[in-house]
């Protein structure tokens, strides 16, 4: 392939830290060898030979950071391999951006294994893995099976009726709960049966052919599915198990702060994105915020990329540390020469179509810059603004033919994203410039990127630093497109659950009783202690309802909106009123406008509490002088009106004799 040494020299901070070869891994081995004495970190243009060259580092003693970078079958690889010099020096430089180590979820089974079925299959794989694991089977008891020779495991019948947990921690519950008769001869026969049962369990190994016991059975962990009448996925399934002891360590996909989630506050729910898309039923309601388990977590992203606030944050790796090595291949490109980039996204099984694309076929476009990531659908909005904003041309996402699972929310983040980019007036209106790829075939990939419009943004690109909690990250590439696109006061009209926008208040209809400010999780609506007055700050503002839900007298409601004026970063007064001051001691102690309403209201409807304007005063005297008008003056604000006198029969009596000899005396 062709090194335009110039370009990639340039792109990577001069020519003098460039060193080229042709056999690198062989006879020209010594070259790397030196590079190694020189103690600095190294990136290495191959990945082919990382074994080998991990191995040299590994003996030299090397400690410093050894990165690998394939621009072969990326970029070298490619029927326009003699202009893709800008590209090599974007994916080197690229290359060098440390990731942070990933953290880790310790899992554990000790073996005990339940197998759920309901023919001799069961018994069969059931007896294949005794050896290994501790078994008992579940027969649904649907059909006659010929009890076992000897009692090598439990066999018991029953149905499944529900599961949680994951490996090393399942909880099946079991309705029909029964155990064989010692007396079963050409089949079991079952004894007494109850339901409920409880069976807990390292591994399931369920060969029913029935429903999955899961959503997306597939991607839990420890839980083994194959269809009984299909012998090769029933031994596929029962190799898998045997592998399942022992301590196993998955990725923490997703780092979540309680503290920051929108779900809910004072039993009303707000935001729900996260608990709409969890394909795996990883996420649960809490009391305050959603709980996520990441044992159950399969790493799809999809909570990470539709969460507004950032409590659900990607891990694998972290958004910043994505973003930074975004910023570095699309400004490096520019720097080496680079007109035009196409940023292509694209996971592992991408990452296979782009080299079948190059061995067989015409390789990437020069000004397509590949970016791999563990999944496409933990793209949030703004790894998407931020790409346009660094001076992406076009964004497109490589994915599966048949879309895979929590792919919602990406596809949710393309049309915000189109949204942004019309709103700013530089929508390509050729062709979407964020936009997905669904194919498994490599051919039709290189067709779809070369049809792609070759149209650059019409204003240079920003090299601001994504910096940050992942929503300020997103201002700071909405704003840097604004003042590239020269809009910096536009608003733009946003569809429903965008992650910003106004919470309109009916100013009239507002009483400051201020109970949306003790609901606000990022501190949009505020109170001010010395005054009836309430604020509001657009750019803190998630949509996520809890204010619409709380407010008693129904007067806010959301509107999806990206403001990108200056205004919007700084709290504005939504209402404001005179405070109202005690008759007695001219203390500030609420509203005006409510006192009087409720003075008013009460004096119009004759309230029988009220009746007395003495007591009605008492609601215009503070919470203090409220205490020495009832002690001083004698006043009961809570006592009843007054009571008639009890009387007797022989009041009654009295009172008739005195009214008869009053009436003679007339």
């Amino acid at each position: 392939m062709p090194l335009d040494r110039r370009a990639i020299g340039r792109g990577c901070g001069g020519e003098g830290n460039l060193r080229d070869a042709e056999q690198l891994c062989l006879a020209q081995l010594d070259r790397f060898q030196a590079a190694l004495a020189e103690g600095r970190p190294i990136t290495v243009a191959c990945t082919a030979q990382a074994p080998l060259f991990r191995q040299e580092a590994e003996a030299a003693g090397f400690a410093e950071a050894l990165d690998f970078v394939n621009i072969r079958e990326t970029a070298g690889w490619s029927d326009e391999a003699k202009a893709a010099g800008p590209k090599m020096a974007a994916l080197i430089a690229a290359a060098a951006v440390e990731m942070p180590a990933v953290p880790l979820v310790p899992l554990a089974s000790e073996g005990v294994t339940l197998v759920l079925g309901r023919d001799a299959v069961a018994l069969e794989a059931a007896r294949t893995l005794a050896d290994v694991l501790d078994i008992t089977v579940l027969l649904t008891g649907a059909e006659a099976v010929e009890p076992l020779r000897a009692a090598e495991f439990p066999v018991a019948r029953g149905v499944a009726r529900a599961a949680t947990g994951w490996l090393g921690a399942f909880e099946v519950t079991v309705d029909g709960y029964a155990m064989p008769r010692p007396s079963s001869r050409a089949a079991y026969a079952w004894g007494p049966h109850r339901d409920g049962a409880a069976s807990r369990c390292d591994v399931i190994l369920d060969l029913t052919g029935g429903v999955p016991l899961f959503p997306t059975h597939e991607l839990r962990q420890g839980y083994l599915r194959a269809d009984p009448a299909d012998g090769t996925a029933v031994a596929r399934a029962v190799a898998a198990a045997r592998e399942l002891v022992g301590a196993f360590d998955k990725p923490r996909f997703v780092n979540f702060d309680a503290s920051l989630c929108a779900h809910s506050r004072n039993r009303r729910t707000g935001c729900t994105r996260c608990l709409d898309l969890c394909p795996t039923g990883a996420i649960t309601p809490g009391k305050d915020s959603v709980v996520i388990s990441a044992e159950i977590c399969a790493g799809c992203g999809a909570c990470a990329a539709v969460c507004p606030t950032g409590a659900a944050n990607y891990a694998l790796p972290p958004a910043q540390a994505m973003l930074q090595r975004l910023r570095t291949l699309l400004l490096t490109f520019r720097e080496a020469g680079g007109e035009a980039p196409l940023v292509l996204v694209h996971d592992e099984a991408g990452e296979a179509m782009i080299e079948a694309l190059a061995r067989h076929g015409d390789g990437l476009p020069a000004r397509v810059l590949p970016l791999r990531v563990n999944e496409v659908s933990q793209l949030d909005l703004g790894f998407l603004l931020s790409a346009f904003a660094w001076g992406a041309a076009q964004l497109r996402l490589l994915m599966k033919a048949k879309r895979a699972h929590g792919t919602e929310g990406v596809f949710r983040n393309l049309d915000y994203a189109t949204h942004v980019l019309a709103g700013l007036g530089i929508a390509d209106h050729g062709a979407a410039r964020a936009a997905a790829i669904e194919t498994d075939d490599p051919f039709t990939l290189g067709e779809a990127l070369r049809a792609v419009p070759r149209r650059g943004l019409p204003f240079p690109p920003s090299t601001h630093l994504a910096l940050g909690a992942p929503r300020e990250m997103l201002r700071q590439a909405a704003r840097a497109l604004a003042e590239g696109a020269q809009k910096r006061e536009g608003v733009i009209a946003m569809p429903a659950l965008a992650p910003f926008g106004e919470a309109r208040v009916e100013v009239a209809g507002c009483t400051l009783c201020v109970a949306c400010t003790s609901v606000c999780p990022t501190g949009a609506f505020s109170a001010n202690p010395e005054r009836p007055q309430l604020s509001f700050l657009e750019d803190a503002c998630v949509q996520c309802g809890l204010c619409a839900a709380t407010c008693p007298e129904k007067v806010i409601s959301l509107v999806p909106r990206l403001n990108l004026a200056p205004e919007a970063a700084q709290p504005r007064v939504v209402k404001e009123e005179d405070p109202f001051c005690c008759e007695r001691c001219a203390k500030p102690f609420g509203v005006r406008s409510q006192i009087e309403r409720v003075t008013q209201k009460l004096q119009a409807q004759g309230h029988w509490m009220f009746a007395d304007p003495a007591r009605l005063r008492v609601l215009r005297l503070c919470e203090d002088c409220r205490v020495f008008e009832a002690t001083d003056g004698g006043l009961d604000p809570y006592a009843g009106p007054p009571r008639p006198i009890a009387k007797t029969s022989e009041d009654y009596l009295r009172e008739a004799e005195r009214a008869k000899r009053q009436a003679e005396e007339g």
